[in-house]
């Protein structure tokens, strides 16, 4: 089984930098993996592109000040990645693939790159097994930006979405959102190195229209020596699936939910008919997400 070798952690500034660190420092050091903590720095151009005139009106001053401000975020989000490396035991430092084995232990290396964050973000983690993002606590309901849609459609990569807090375990016991889709077929064999290494895996299928194909998946994964069980959960007309889905990981003391998406944009149009939006939104334990 293939598992999880390196891990992007888009490292933005935001309130969910240090949850979503802390997660992916976690995950290396369970896999022995390699780590990239990776800023996109803000370019100076946006000012000319949103200025008054294309570029008429903005002054030295504020150009010098906009360039000094990102300068100084992205030592500030450096900071950060480090006292997390440190404190996981992790060396910092450029590890070329060859020179990575399983005795060297787990590794970290930082990146920073001038540019849109979600057009990067999106390019840099279609090479890494796993992409850890934040999930901002200033805008509510909402993802901190585009980077997690971004991502999504456009690296061909699983996203972990950090909770505000890290919990206790992460990926010990894992429930599946079943609802018989391609999307969740696919969301389920991305996960399987998180799987194999969990202690509980429960597919959560609403209503009972998908009993049939929830029990072929747990067959599935019995041959990759993963065993799961099915949880069939009534589905309420006046209540909304993810909150259904939500409610069920909860009673299932789930440290990590795993997600199926859909291919339309915007992103928020996927599993069970636009569920995820809600789930991302109040959710407090990581989210495995796969287009």
């Amino acid at each position: 089984m293939t598992s999880i070798k390196t891990i992007l952690t888009a490292v933005s500034g935001s309130t969910a930098s240090a949850a979503a660190v802390e997660l992916g420092c976690v995950l290396a050091r369970r896999f022995d993996a390699h780590i990239e903590g990776y800023h996109a720095k803000a370019d100076p151009m946006e000012l000319f592109r949103y200025g008054t005139g294309m570029g008429r009106g903005i002054s030295k001053t504020v150009l010098n000040k906009f360039t000094a401000d990102a300068e100084e975020a992205a030592d500030q989000v450096k900071a950060l990645f480090i006292q997390a490396v440190d404190k996981h035991s992790m060396n910092l430092g450029q590890v070329r693939p060859g020179e990575f084995t399983k005795t060297s232990g787990p590794s970290a290396s930082w990146l920073v790159e001038t540019g849109d964050a979600s057009n990067l973000v999106a390019r840099r983690a279609r090479f890494f097994d796993l992409v850890v993002l934040g999930h901002s606590e200033r805008l509510g309901d909402h993802v901190h930006s585009d980077a997690v849609e971004q991502t999504l459609v456009y690296s061909g990569r699983s996203v972990l979405v950090a909770s505000a807090k890290t919990p206790p375990t992460v990926g010990e016991r894992i429930v599946i959102g079943w609802n018989g889709s391609a999307e969740a077929v696919r969301a389920m064999t991305g996960a399987l190195p998180l799987l194999a290494t969990a202690r509980d895996v429960c597919i959560i299928a609403i209503g009972d229209h998908h009993e049939t194909s929830a029990g072929t998946a747990v067959d599935y994964l019995a041959w990759h020596d993963v065993k799961a069980r099915v949880l069939q959960v009534k589905n309420f007309a006046k209540v909304g699936a993810g909150e259904q889905l939500l409610s069920a990981a909860s009673d299932q003391a789930a440290d990590l939910l795993v997600m199926g998406s859909y291919g339309h944009t915007p992103w928020r149009e996927f599993f069970f008919g636009g569920a995820t939006q809600d789930i991302v939104g109040v959710s407090q334990i990581p989210l495995l997400l796969t287009h």
